[in-house]
């Protein structure tokens, strides 16, 4: 788990988390989540790293990737 903070690895308490805004927004599958996947650290900006689970961290990431591939390209003038 390299790609996490160590302040959230250690925390799995659900008084110090928050749903996650972003995946909320972006995710259809959101209400169906764990809720651990869907919780992210208070005292972090709803990123990728802030899930206090693995799995909510790749779902994340997922929705990120897929905003900026939906996205069209940018073409030369």
């Amino acid at each position: 788990m390299e790609h996490r903070d160590p302040a959230v690895v250690s925390r799995f308490d659900t008084r110090s988390s928050r749903l996650c805004e972003f995946c909320r927004e972006f995710d259809p599958q959101f209400p169906e989540r764990r809720p651990l996947d869907q919780m992210v650290a208070t005292t972090r900006k709803a990123i990728a790293s802030a899930h206090l689970t693995e799995d909510g961290y790749v779902r994340h990431r997922m929705l990120e990737l897929r905003r900026i591939t939906s996205r069209a390209p940018l073409t030369a003038a």
